[in-house]
């Protein structure tokens, strides 16, 4: 990248889920100490602040509008993010990098999004590796949870009335770290049933190593699991920390999970520019 060359970026979040998103496909995007620049990009007290970043980048595969590279916010790169898929989807509409309806490529996969106003649909990745009654020891202390891959792990804990005064961050920390889901660690959610089509939800997500105010693919998770247990049916409504409602809608054949959609908003937060000299200084 030109020491003189400034790059544009979109801030967006869904349901509070905020991101830093970037047309890459003039790979302008500096692949040296890539990991280092992103985490001071998304720290809030030095750079723009988000719980991730998404490089927009083309994909050899005529049949598919785009490909991401999506990070957290510690630098790590991650295999999909309901959140930030809806919000990609709608960066990429505006942008006309792809149509309406498209088809981008994930670590986790092909993802299907359909895209009306500030609204996007999300066809998920088929989820796998439902396990429910998963027995830890955290320092002492058992936790029964169940687990599913929505495209990235999430561990889920139903609670009762008191989710909104958990300490989630010390609590899921534990769970994620648990050798259990070693090495590569999980997300971890905690939800309360409020009706057999609605749920709250409050995550703790890995790579952020804190609660965030949305998780699309913890939703999707949530939703999932809970049906398992025959407390939600489709299509089940989550309540956020942000105070926005996420909706998820599937179909259960015999033991899978199939047409697995997330539904919620993107919000265009702010357009700008990275100055060259700060993307000079963190290099």
């Amino acid at each position: 990248m030109p020491e003189s060359e400034d790059l544009s970026f979109w801030k967006m979040h869904g349901s509070g889920n905020d991101f830093i998103i970037i047309d890459n496909r003039c790979r302008t995007f500096p692949e040296k100490k890539r990991s280092r620049l992103i985490v001071k990009l998304c720290r809030r007290s030095v750079g723009i602040g988000a719980d991730g970043l998404f490089l927009i980048e083309e994909d050899p595969d005529p049949g598919v509008d785009f490909l991401w590279r999506f990070y957290n916010a510690d630098g790590s790169e991650a295999e999909m993010c309901g959140n930030g898929g809806r919000c990609v989807a709608r960066f990429a509409y505006l942008q006309r990098i792809a149509g309406a309806e498209m088809v981008f490529r994930t670590l986790a996969g092909l993802i299907r999004a359909r895209v009306n106003g500030d609204l996007v649909k999300l066809e998920m990745t088929r989820p796998f590796g439902l396990r429910q009654g998963i027995e830890l020891d955290c320092n002492g202390e058992l936790e029964m949870v169940d687990f599913i891959n929505t495209g990235v792990p999430h561990a889920v804990i139903k609670v009762g009335h008191d989710l909104a005064l958990m300490a989630i961050n010390e609590r899921g920390s534990r769970i994620r770290h648990h050798q259990e889901f070693a090495p590569a660690g999980t997300n971890v959610n905690f939800i309360e049933v409020v009706n057999e089509q609605r749920l709250s939800i409050r995550t703790y997500e890995r790579g952020v190593e804190g609660e965030t105010l949305a998780c699309g693919t913890g939703s999707v998770a949530a939703a999932l699991l809970a049906a398992e247990r025959g407390l939600v049916r489709s299509p089940t409504e989550v309540s956020t920390r942000a105070g926005e409602s996420l909706m998820v809608y599937y179909k259960k054949e015999g033991l899978v999970f199939k047409e697995v959609f997330l539904e919620g908003g993107a919000v265009i937060v702010y357009k700008g520019v990275l100055e060259s000299d700060f993307l000079r200084i963190c290099q």
